[in-house]
């Protein structure tokens, strides 16, 4: 068995990767809209950048231009010269990068810090105590990633979930999306602003500011928190834009360390990291997959891993490679490029870990050119002091897919992008990866590692060996789910969310699915119906196709909660599936710092709990989504 292991003695240098263009991102600010024919920056655009973005397939990640043009100057611009559209910013000078980014960019909003300032809290409210045990410790909840919350650690019981009501709302200004989950300690919600590059820590029954932290790059995903060292405080660890992991204390919100965890300074950080012991555990992903669209690019050499640094300082321990480094192939695509493999295997998930036998578990997304690796779309275990590889379960063999590549087989006839060079080579090109991490169960003398994979599986393999248990599979899948962000586990049962975006209705899975762990049986299921009725084709313009389940559900206590690709934020019985409450946080929203609030897609980031409170982070505008930028905050009716 091969396992790529690479030990450091220290941590990386800055570099900067920042979110990519390829997905629909922040409106933090812009210039206005240039509109002239002869614009400089609409010539920059058409040559380089209008191939992929104009008519993007559906199901494609490139955004349409329309989302481009929700983005800012920074964002656009940070990501042309340091981020993954790097490539294509080294082809264009500075006036250029600054003639497209101006062109794009969404019209300048509201400056300056009024969206915080006019918010803070009062003095008997404003203080961090962070005596409580955390409600969660990261996007799984707890190590196991079960996202599962007992009453006490939410505050809230069954019935108390089954009748919520909104209590209040924060907007963050000119976000077209939120993808990032919180963290509650006591009455305390510590907040990724990530698209106005800020972390924030809330009131959680008022939504008012204790503290507000700009950061020098966007937090792109959730938090964890823990302790930075035996001796250290606690504090909220991100990963941000630049490549950098980003410590902040968790009383005051200062920065306390950065430290590039990333073995390729060209890959992103996009799973959320995990506290496990005196160590953080950092997935980390990889840029080819949208880089690819371009037949000039040297397609591909990124390559996805799982790093371990040291909670005290950010320094380097180890990292476990997803594969050997890639090389030059011996062939050249169509457009007379070298050929480079292999690659992909991304890390997008965050992990689970084993603290008593340590073992960390992580998943895999797919092979970005040949030959195919057995670590791709993969679970794998992997020792957590050295960093070695334990064991591999491969889900799906020699899917080799990018942007470039059809879904599926070619039809007879059509063009293929030159570094979709492999495609009718062997390769299945169905982008059938792991978007959530694996999570560990126990029960019945055993112990599982479960998995839900874009292709509508549910898979269930021996802690120990990664033998397969059972596998169960809902739809034909799509390259955003199936299962896209995640499950959860209430200990018993396994909730598996389907996406199914653009499926037609006859053939769709959308909806959630309830198996028994221990032996693998269905034990209910919902399918989900589009509602365009009323005003909702308004407000939720995607109602007709996109209205399954891709974020990942919360158990609290006895009741399941979910948020839907069309808005909806739905609550179901655990034993039973029975729906027992529906909220729709589309359309506008009064919020509690005064800033203009709209809801939209829920996506990514699922539902999170604590101090006897739900919330929901509504927005989600990449794959041409409903855009929104507003954290909601739901009670129990009184």
């Amino acid at each position: 068995m091969k396992s790529w292991v690479r030990w450091a003695a220290g941590g990386g240098g800055v570099a900067a990767v920042a979110a990519s263009v390829v997905v629909a991102g922040a409106v933090l600010g812009g210039q206005a809209q240039a509109q002239a024919t002869d614009d400089p920056g609409k010539a920059v655009y058409d040559q380089y950048c209008a191939s992929c973005h104009n008519n993007p397939e559906p199901g494609s990640r490139a955004a349409p231009v329309a989302g481009l043009r929700r983005m800012s100057v920074q964002t656009i611009t940070t990501a042309l010269t340091s981020g993954v559209m790097k490539p294509i910013g080294d082809q264009l000078d500075r006036r250029q990068i600054q003639a497209v980014a101006n062109y794009l960019a969404a019209p300048a909003g509201p400056q300056g810090t009024g969206w915080i300032d006019d918010n803070r809290c009062s003095a008997d409210r404003a203080k961090v105590d962070l005596s409580a045990k955390p409600a969660q410790i990261g996007y799984g909840v707890d190590h196991d990633n079960s996202r599962r919350m007992t009453a006490a650690q939410a505050g809230l019981k069954t019935a108390d979930v089954a009748k919520l009501e909104v209590a209040w709302a924060f907007a963050i200004p000119g976000a077209s999306g939120l993808r990032g989950q919180g963290v509650v300690v006591g009455n305390t919600l510590f907040y990724p602003a990530g698209q106005a590059s800020h972390v924030l820590a809330l009131d959680t029954k008022t939504g008012c500011v204790k503290w507000a932290t700009r950061t020098p790059a966007q937090i792109r995903a959730s938090l964890t928190y823990g302790r930075l060292g035996p001796n250290g405080p606690m504090a909220l660890v991100g990963g941000d834009s630049s490549g950098q992991l980003t410590a902040l204390d968790a009383q005051t919100g200062k920065i306390l360390w950065r430290a590039d965890p990333r073995h390729d300074k060209q890959v992103p950080l996009s799973g959320t990291p995990l506290f496990a012991g005196d160590k953080i555990l950092v997935p980390i992903s990889a840029s080819d997959v949208s880089l690819a669209m371009r037949a000039g690019y040297a397609c591909c050499k990124t390559h996805g891993a799982l790093a371990a640094v040291s909670a005290a300082d950010g320094k380097l321990l180890w990292t476990w490679h997803t594969m050997e480094d890639a090389k030059p192939l011996g062939r050249k695509n169509s457009a007379g490029v070298e050929m480079f493999g292999p690659s992909g295997a991304p890390i997008w998930s965050s992990p689970s870990v084993d603290l008593k036998k340590g073992v960390a578990y992580t998943s895999t997304g797919e092979n970005t050119s040949p030959p195919g690796t057995n670590t791709s779309d993969a679970l794998v275990a992997v020792d957590l002091a050295t960093g070695r590889q334990k064991w591999v379960f491969q889900a799906l063999a020699n899917d080799i897919w990018h942007m470039a590549c059809p879904v599926g087989a070619p039809r007879p006839g059509q063009t293929v992008n030159p570094n979709c060079f492999f495609a009718g080579e062997g390769s299945v090109l169905l982008d059938h990866d792991f978007g959530g991490g694996p999570v560990i169960w126990r029960g019945r003398g055993r112990e599982l590692i479960l998995g839900g994979q874009k292709s509508g599986d549910v898979w269930a393999v021996n802690a120990a060996n990664g033998k397969l248990v059972w596998h169960r599979k809902y739809g034909e899948g799509t390259p955003l789910g199936g299962v896209h962000w995640g499950i959860a586990t209430d200990g018993v049962r396994v909730f598996a969310p389907i996406a199914d975006p653009n499926v037609p209705a006859e053939k769709t899975a959308a909806g959630m699915y309830a198996i028994d762990v221990a032996t693998g049986k269905e034990v209910w299921r919902w399918k989900a119906q589009a509602d365009c009725a009323n005003d909702r084709q308004k407000r939720a313009p995607v109602c007709a196709n996109r209205y399954g389940i891709s974020a990942p559900p919360l158990v609290i206590d006895g009741a399941v909660v979910a948020g839907s690709l069309d808005g909806k934020l739905w609550v179901f019985d655990a034993a039973t599936g029975k729906v027992l409450a529906v909220h729709d946080t589309t359309g506008e929203h009064r919020t509690v710092n005064k800033v203009p609030g709209k809801g939209g897609t829920i996506d990514a980031a699922g539902p999170f709990a604590g101090d006897g409170m739900v919330f929901v982070s509504s927005g989600y505008g990449s794959f041409g989504q409903i855009p929104g930028n507003t954290l909601i905050a739901y009670r129990p009716k009184r």
